[in-house]
């Protein structure tokens, strides 16, 4: 798996997840960041390197996309989170990510139905 993205390489991610295989130019204004274009470019570029991204060269313009999954970025970046912050403990960063943020009625049941189906698919192993 290639390396945690960036704040930077995820809003990039972001923008490529949402819209699907673009230009650097079209990532650009996505962005609306006041960096320039060619800021843009580079990071791209080395994301490419990197193994986040896949570029086309088919077109006069390269098109990039997501070499990465918004599910397994998600999952790494709570990885990296977990062990980093919370010494590894999935109760200490859910209690955490509770705290930060209230969860509405809707997102709790949710939770409930999430961890009730992760807990009997582990029971069926």
């Amino acid at each position: 798996m290639a390396s945690t993205p960036s704040d930077a390489e995820l809003a990039i991610l972001t923008v490529l997840w949402r819209c699907g295989p673009s230009t650097v130019r079209e990532v650009h204004q996505t962005l609306a960041k006041d960096t320039g274009y060619t800021s843009t470019l580079k990071q791209m570029q080395v994301m490419h390197g990197k193994g986040l991204l896949r570029r086309s060269e088919r077109y006069r313009s390269h098109v990039y996309e997501a070499a990465v999954s918004k599910e397994e970025t998600r999952a790494q970046i709570a990885g990296d989170v977990l062990h980093r912050a919370f010494e590894g403990s999935a109760k200490n960063l859910v209690l955490g990510a509770l705290t930060a943020q209230r969860a509405s009625a809707a997102d709790l049941k949710e939770i409930r139905h999430m961890l009730d189906e992760f807990e009997n698919g582990r029971k069926s192993r």
